[in-house]
């Protein structure tokens, strides 16, 4: 299997290039930068993808649609899955990631059967009516304003009897956390400079009103079936355990979702030079020794038009 990911250039191969934000988040910000974080990451997502592909059926000869398909972690599996006879439909909003993708693409001898569309879930008109087999993606409703909109494009674009699959967290299990958590963690001491950091934060992603937190488990059924689908089908995954264990200078340097700074910048912003310092003396122990209690959830949904 062509697995995009693991298959990524080092960031400094393109330091003297201006990435969107994007593309800038997944080669680093993600994962802060920690070859050891990448690979955990890797590894908790490679399931993920395995259980979009098989809940689209994905088979010989299809046309398949994966809708922000970022680096290519569905997408060049669904490639292998759809064969030479087949065709995988890549879709994103960054230019940067669908270059890289088509650069793999041709280095991974399945170019042929790849096609590059830089659009947003809510705007698929690159797409003919009926004429694609399945659509896949993870984590795109997360970002989608428009969520109505998106789900009425998946459908459309879907011949009858195609398939639907995907996975998104759901971030309202755990968030907005307590004023004396953060990320999991106890900072009940120092609550009054997380309230700080947090402020960054809400400023640029509203609890309120924020893509990321606007729907839950339930609000994914009725959008799929207000569409118009057939069948539609949902599994909730729900945990509460320890956070995986972090080195500090990752965890700081690295971010949620590329719309947000890393901690490091938040806390640049928010707080002075001995405010930092006392966070980071309560934080980076609790962070390394993995003191904390991480809520998450993931749904995955599987619907036939």
């Amino acid at each position: 299997m062509v697995d995009m990911m693991e298959q990524r250039r080092p960031t400094s191969e393109r330091q003297n290039q201006k990435q969107d934000q994007w593309a800038a988040w997944l080669a680093q910000h993600r994962h802060g930068g920690d070859p050891e974080y990448l690979r955990q990451t890797l590894d908790v997502l490679a399931p993920v993808r395995d259980r979009v592909i098989a809940n689209a059926k994905i088979a010989p000869g299809m046309r398949v649609l994966d809708v922000g398909s970022g680096d290519g972690l569905i997408a060049f599996a669904a490639a292998e899955a759809v064969g030479p006879t087949g065709e995988v439909v890549f879709s994103d909003v960054s230019a940067d990631l669908l270059d890289r993708c088509r650069q793999l693409a041709q280095e991974a001898d399945v170019l042929g059967r790849c096609r590059f569309v830089e659009a947003p879930a809510r705007n698929l008109s690159a797409i003919a009516d009926s004429s694609v087999d399945a659509v896949t993606f993870r984590s795109v409703i997360i970002y989608e304003s428009e969520k109505a909109q998106a789900f009425a494009e998946f459908h459309r674009v879907l011949c009858p009897g195609g398939r639907l699959s995907l996975s998104e967290p759901i971030n309202r299990f755990a968030f907005p956390e307590p004023p004396d958590r953060y990320e999991g963690y106890d900072v009940g001491p120092v609550a009054d400079l997380v309230a700080k950091v947090e402020a960054v934060y809400e400023a640029i992603q509203p609890p309120d009103s924020d893509p990321m937190l606007n729907f839950d488990e339930r609000d994914l059924i009725v959008l799929a079936d207000a569409v118009g689908f057939a069948e539609v089908h949902l599994v909730l995954h729900a945990d509460i355990e320890p956070p995986p264990r972090r080195r500090w200078l990752p965890f700081v340097n690295s971010s949620g979702n590329p719309r947000i700074p890393t901690l490091a910048e938040a806390m640049s912003q928010a707080l002075t030079p001995d405010e930092a310092e006392r966070l980071v003396a309560h934080l980076q122990p609790l962070v390394e020794e993995r003191r904390g209690r991480r809520r998450m959830a993931r749904a995955y949904l599987w619907a036939i038009r």
